[in-house]
């Protein structure tokens, strides 16, 4: 045998071993990769379920009635098609009803993020009890719906109300804040009282901004409101478009405060006022008090696609003027 053979001969065993390991490290990698997989699905599993059964279900359910005449109760009801979407399409109430919740969106959401994003930044600066001051302000975003409705309905009564209180005092005559037209200013006020909720997270936003580009804007010269302007607002121009769709979205979606306070006052739903039937009060009126299950149904669904090319159009609007610190389409 040469010398070469047995040189072979004896790294066998060696490369047999390496070999070993190689096939078990693999398997230990591939029980490893199987493990994290099994608990990722064992976490996300009641979130899953949760969807599947808590929003699935139902808007399948609800797209299923859309088709009907079910009124909750009877079971004679009939399949009608597309008649639902078709008489919708012809209610002047139902567009008026979507007119007018897309201008309280329209309204509503700016001065919201405004005023959230002004807090933000006065509760950013280095003041004494600046921790109270933060938690103030946001206590009012923690507040159920039906309370703030409550207290609002309270504070603007025509008779016993504490705003009506004190412009009498000062000789002016009560207002009726809760019937039209001031009504729409009430609610408005409402949702500002719970601006808090945006303060926190333009607050986030504000401390994630570099202290070394507010730095260097001022070494140059440029002042308070040129900095706000040309460095703060595009470094948060991400939280800003994050707070327009989701405020765009819960706005033609309120209809607690709208209710509580006409409801409250004389016990019925036909006295809402005017300027606060909004969509969704529509979408109530049509469930609740009419029984109208299948038509209601469709509006929803209608509501659901308004929302969606809603959503998309201010996607497709901000893609320009939206600043990431990492570009999002550098990932793909």
């Amino acid at each position: 045998m040469t010398v070469d053979q047995m040189s072979t001969v004896a790294d066998r065993p060696r490369a047999t071993a390496s070999a070993g390991r190689t096939r078990s490290a693999g398997r230990a990698g591939a029980t490893m990769t199987a493990r994290r997989h099994r608990a990722f699905y064992m976490f996300v599993a009641p979130w899953i379920v949760g969807f599947l059964l808590l929003t699935i279900v139902p808007m399948a359910y609800a797209l299923w009635l859309s088709f009907t005449t079910f009124d909750g109760i009877s079971p004679n009801w009939h399949y009608v098609g597309l008649g639902n979407y078709r008489e919708l399409m012809n209610d002047s109430v139902t567009w008026d009803s979507l007119g007018r919740a897309g201008l309280f969106a329209v309204v509503s959401v700016p001065l919201s993020i405004v005023a959230g994003l002004g807090l933000a930044v006065l509760v950013n600066r280095p003041i004494r009890a600046r921790g109270l001051f933060r938690t103030l302000l946001y206590l009012p975003a923690v507040v159920p719906p039906v309370g703030a409705g409550i207290a609002f309905k309270n504070l603007f009564d025509q008779n016993a109300g504490a705003t009506n209180g004190v412009l009498t005092f000062f000789g002016f005559d009560a207002i009726g804040w809760l019937a039209d037209p001031y009504a729409r200013y009430v609610l408005i006020m409402t949702v500002l009282w719970g601006a808090g909720n945006i303060m926190i997270i333009s607050l986030a936003g504000l401390q994630d901004v570099p202290r070394e580009l507010h730095e260097a804007a001022r070494i140059d010269g440029a002042s308070a409101w040129r900095t706000f302007r040309s460095i703060t607002v595009p470094l948060l121009s991400p939280v800003l478009l994050f707070q327009t769709v989701t405020g765009v979205i819960a706005s033609v979606q309120t209809i607690m405060p709208m209710l509580l306070a006409p409801l409250a006052t004389t016990g019925g739903l036909t006295t809402v006022p005017q300027s606060n039937y909004t969509y969704m009060i529509h979408v109530f009126s049509q469930y609740f008090a009419l029984g109208r299950y299948g038509y209601a149904s469709a509006l929803l669904w209608v509501l659901f696609v308004l929302i969606l090319i809603a959503t998309g159009l201010i996607f497709r609007f901000t893609s320009g003027v939206v600043f990431y610190n990492v570009d999002p389409e550098a990932k793909k």
